[in-house]
Order: C-alpha cells, then sequence, then structure tokens
C-alpha cells in the first residue's frame, strides 16, 4: 500500500488526486512552480515542493526537479496526472529505478502504447479491428502514395509518436499528399522529436468512443463503459458524455471486451482507455490507447459510482482488483463539460487573468472539478483548463437540461477572463447535438454559427432551457421508438377530456428496468416490498426519485429507500397524476 505520494502536476487533477489519497489515508506531497505557489492543492498537501519557474520546461516537465522533490521529501509514488510526464516512459523507469510506486502502466507498456504505429501492430495481433492502412511506418512519400492508392481517398497521414490532436493531416487528393507527408513529418519532428508516420483511411462523420479499462498487475481487467468524444475542435475534446447512445448494448459489450483483451495482452496496469472509431453503421476500428487517467474520467465515476482515482491508487500499490465485471453497472446519463479560459470569439485565444468571480454551480447531481479558487490568477504558463462541469442523470435529455441549468448558474469573471460556457450551451442547443446526431467533424463545420449563438448568450445571460411539457409516464419498452412520436396523441377534432392515467406497480417495476437494470425475475407485485427486497441499493432509489421528479413533479423528500414501500409510492405518483388537468 502506498503510504506518502507525490504528485507530479498541477490544477484541477493534482486536486483531484490529492482527495482520493485523503479519503485512503495516504500523505499528500505537492509540486509547484512560482506561478502555482498559492494554488489549491499546495495548501491541501501535507507537504509543499518548489520546482521551479512558471514555464513548464523548468518546473514540471523538469524529470530531475520533481524526482528529486520525491525523495527529498520521503515520497514512496508518484502520480503523474494527465498532460506533463503521465506518458513520459524515461520518467516512469527513473522512477522505479529510484525505487518510487508510478501510478500507472509499466515504462515499456507506455514506450509501446505512445508510438501509434506500434500500438496499432500489437492491438491487431490481439484481434482488434483497424481501418485499412499500413500497420508498419511509411518512409517516403512514394510509400505512403502507393497506400493511399490501394486503400482508397480520403487517407490521413499520422504521427506515430503523436497526440493532443496534433501532428495529423487529411488528404483528399494524390496531388496534395507529397507536401501533407513532408509537412506531417516536419510537425512531428518538432513537437515529437520523431518523424515517423503512418497512413490510413480516414473515416468521414464518425463517432469517437473510448472504452474506460482498468487492469492490475495479476492479470485481471475489466471495462467500465464507454464514453462519447464525438464533439471536438481540431481534434480537441469540448464536450464527453456517457453512455454512447448511438451503441446498442451488444455493441457497448463488445466493444468493452475489445479494449480489455487488447490492453491485457501488453500487460496494461492501472486505470486508462482504449479509443475506438465508429462508423454510421456500428463498426468499430482500435484508433489508440491513452496510458493514463483521462480528463474526462468524471463521466465514468457518475455512470458507475466507482472512484476511479482510488482504484487506481490501490492497483499501483499491488492489490488484486476488488470489482468483477458483473459489479460494474453503468446507470443514466453522464456529461462533461470542458470550461477553458479562452475566447470563441477570437479563434479561442487564451484568455488568462485574475478571477474576481468563480461561482460554481451546484445541485443535485452536479459536479466541477477544479483547481482554482475564487481570487486566484489563470495562468498564461499552463494549459487553458479552468474546470470540468459533470452532470448526471437518469437519461440524456434530462442531463442535457441539467447541464444548461449548471452552465447557467456558473460565474466566472475577471479582467480579460473568458470562457467557452456560453459555447457549451449554444451545443446543448443545437438540434443535431439534441438528437445526439453528431460526428467528430460537426464542430469544426457548425462552428461560425455556434460562436455567434454563443455571443448571443454570453450578452443576453440567458436562462436554461425552458422546462419540458410534462404529460403521463410513457415507459417505453423494446421494440418501441423513444421519441415524442411514441406518446399517442388526440385527433383535433376528438375530445380531449382524458381520465387520469393510472399508474400501477407493474409500471413502477418496469421503470426500475428501464432505469436500474432490475431483472424481469426480480418484480414483485406486494405493495409492502421495499427497494432492498428486490436487490436493488440507494443509487437505483435516488435514480427513480429523479425520475418520478423530473416526469412528474412527484417529490420522494426522504433519501432513505427504507422509508417507502412500493405500494406508497404508486400511491403517491397517482395521485400526482389526478391531479393533472385533463
Amino acid at each position: 500500500m502506498i503510504g506518502r505520494l507525490l504528485i507530479a502536476n498541477r490544477g484541477e487533477i493534482a486536486v483531484r488526486v490529492a482527495r482520493a489519497c485523503r479519503e485512503l489515508g495516504i500523505e499528500v506531497v505537492a509540486v509547484y512552480s512560482t506561478a502555482d505557489r498559492h494554488s489549491a492543492v499546495v495548501e491541501m498537501a501535507d507537504e509543499a515542493v518548489h520546482i521551479g519557474p512558471p514555464a513548464p520546461r523548468s518546473s514540471y516537465l523538469h524529470v530531475p526537479n520533481v524526482v528529486e522533490a520525491a525523495l527529498r521529501s520521503g515520497a514512496d509514488a508518484v502520480h503523474p496526472g494527465y498532460g506533463f510526464l503521465s506518458e513520459d516512459p524515461d520518467f516512469a523507469e527513473i522512477c522505479e529505478a529510484e525505487g518510487l510506486t508510478f501510478v500507472g502502466p509499466p515504462p515499456q507498456v507506455m514506450q509501446q502504447m505512445g508510438n501509434k504505429a506500434t500500438a496499432r501492430r500489437l492491438m491487431a495481433a490481439a484481434g482488434l479491428p483497424l481501418l485499412p492502412g499500413v500497420v508498419d511506418p511509411v518512409r517516403t512519400a512514394e510509400e505512403g502514395l502507393a497506400v493511399a492508392a490501394e486503400i482508397g481517398y480520403p487517407v490521413i497521414i499520422k504521427a506515430a509518436a503523436g497526440g493532443g490532436g496534433r501532428g495529423m493531416t487529411v488528404v483528399h487528393d494524390p496531388a496534395d499528399f507529397a507536401e501533407a507527408f513532408a509537412t506531417t513529418r516536419s510537425v512531428a519532428r518538432a513537437v515529437f522529436r520523431d518523424p515517423t508516420v503512418y497512413v490510413e483511411r480516414y473515416l468521414s462523420g464518425a463517432r469517437h468512443v473510448e472504452v474506460q479499462v482498468l487492469c492490475d498487475a495479476h492479470g485481471a481487467g475489466l471495462y467500465l463503459g464507454e464514453r462519447d468524444c464525438s464533439l471536438q475542435r481540431r481534434h480537441q475534446k469540448l464536450l464527453e458524455e456517457g453512455p454512447a447512445g448511438h451503441l446498442s448494448p451488444r455493441q457497448r459489450a463488445e466493444l468493452g471486451e475489445l479494449a480489455v483483451r487488447g490492453a491485457l495482452s501488453v500487460g496494461y496496469t492501472g486505470a486508462g482507455t482504449v479509443e475506438f472509431l465508429v462508423d454510421d453503421a456500428g463498426r468499430a476500428y482500435f484508433m489508440e490507447m491513452n496510458a493514463r487517467i483521462q480528463v474526462e474520467h468524471p463521466v465514468t465515476e457518475l455512470l458507475t459510482g466507482i472512484d476511479l482515482v482510488r482504484e487506481q491508487l490501490l492497483v499501483a500499490g499491488g492489490e488484486r482488483l476488488r470489482l468483477s465485471q458483473e459489479d460494474v453497472v453503468v446507470r443514466g446519463a453522464a456529461i462533461e463539460c470542458r470550461i477553458n479560459a479562452e475566447d470563441p470569439a477570437r479563434g479561442f485565444a487564451p484568455a488568462p487573468g485574475h478571477l474576481d468571480v468563480l461561482r460554481v454551480p451546484d445541485g443535485p447531481w452536479t459536479r466541477f472539478d477544479t483547481g482554482y479558487r475564487q481570487g486566484d490568477d489563470v495562468s498564461p504558463h499552463y494549459d487553458s483548463l479552468l474546470g470540468k462541469l459533470v452532470v448526471w442523470a437518469p437519461d440524456r435529455e434530462q442531463a442535457v437540461r441539467r447541464m444548461d441549468r449548471a452552465l447557467a448558474e456558473l460565474r466566472v469573471e475577471g479582467p480579460g477572463v473568458h470562457t467557452t460556457a456560453a459555447l457549451h450551451r449554444a451545443l446543448l442547443r443545437d438540434p443535431d447535438v439534441r438528437a445526439d446526431r453528431h460526428d467528430v467533424q460537426f464542430l469544426d463545420r457548425r462552428l461560425p454559427d455556434l460562436v455567434t449563438h454563443a455571443a448571443a448568450i454570453a450578452a443576453s445571460r440567458e436562462p436554461a432551457l425552458p422546462a419540458a411539457r410534462r404529460g403521463p409516464l410513457h415507459l417505453v419498452r423494446a421494440g418501441e421508438p423513444a421519441g415524442p412520436a411514441s406518446v399517442p396523441h388526440p385527433c383535433p377534432e376528438e375530445d380531449h377530456t382524458m381520465s387520469a392515467p393510472t399508474f400501477t406497480q407493474s409500471d413502477l417495476m418496469q421503470l426500475l428496468t428501464e432505469k436500474t437494470g432490475l431483472p424481469a425475475a426480480s418484480h414483485t407485485s406486494d405493495p409492502d416490498a421495499h427497494f432492498a427486497d428486490v436487490g436493488l441499493d440507494s443509487l437505483a432509489f435516488l435514480s427513480m426519485q429523479t425520475e418520478l421528479q423530473d416526469r412528474y413533479g412527484v417529490a420522494m423528500p426522504d433519501d432513505n429507500p427504507d422509508a417507502y414501500t412500493f405500494g406508497q409510492i404508486v400511491e403517491t405518483v397517482s395521485a400526482a397524476q389526478a391531479a393533472q388537468p385533463a
């Protein structure tokens, strides 16, 4: 078990790791640059070590300073967070050589997954599907042209060591290939110090889906659902959500099993994500593996109730996975918006400054992960992420409304400070996003209109989306359409007076099946039965509470599932229905 851990990072992920350590009884050592000397994680830590000036290469990326801080502070482990040194195999190897536990996969696995060409070859050997292209690197433009001619245009040229959306060029015409090849190699050499590239078929209209995996050092692994990350600008994610509503339960399970198979085949340990492109026919193709905790991990935490950072720390400490695949149940829908200190109206230019006002949203199932507080300075030296706003609800439509409400409550003010919050609200109002019809090119195609809408929202401080028109409960069952068309409406010439619908215990059981996964075999007609009698826990009860509130305006004020029998719940809902105007 880890006893004292150094967090080799800053901002919200440093705070997130520190909180997980506190709950596990692990002492925390923070590192900080001069610019971060008054940061939240510095105040939270048991010890804080100054590692250099603001420039990342002189502080958070300076391996000797970080390792020295760990050794001098008596830490026995290092958590790299994401970004900075998190996927640097040399750093992981140095940590191990100094007797420090690195919270992440082994260095050799990190090396393999960090090279996209190598990762493709290894995952293909494990049986994961790839887009048409070549597994090995392409050395010359002539060789690349031959590959492109064989697989067909458009193609994409990718830096083997690339990441963060850089080092990728799409080519639609053979006449443009040689120049694009040279440009991509130059970027790869300058940014990643490795000019190696490969070529694969470019998939238009695809969705970006990533599977969260967790593996221990004893050969066990599992998947914790998937996240859709298709809303991205120039390959940089802005909004993530789960589950991927365009996939069937069978497709989700198959994708999860593929991800675990690939991770275990290379000896992966810890938390990681296996990323896929999914075409409009539902076919998935391996893209890459991120060998670290992801920015968007809270989406999975809200969907499953599993603390990923806690599990990551336990696995790094040598423990076996405490969960089986059957323990992982995905419930409801979750959305994360990355709130960046950027100005969309100026091409997403960084907009740092002093935070005169930072008022974060609150409310049911609403979470804001940040490393900033009111009065802090957003530094121009680092990533522009201010925080991550994450919500959960029983279904996607309610999650969209909850996110819009939370974004409306968020206040970030200061000289020169702008954020992407209004852009997120514009996104949530877009008909294609609301209908889950977007793809990875959507944001780049629609950006000018979305930025204009965002400016109008910001100027007017537009309130949250208007409340949905409430009607009688309509439980969507297998084979029924899930939209408004599934609710019958009377013709205009008919008498619209309708008797109040009756909500039965059978309806309640079906609702619990839809929202919590209650097996049909566990349904009961006993009005005196409680949640525990059918094997449901307090999380399932909370899911039902939210559903009844959102659909009926019915409040169940006591959060204890033992406080209500099923008969009492049915009577409460039926009374609310009877009180609705005809």
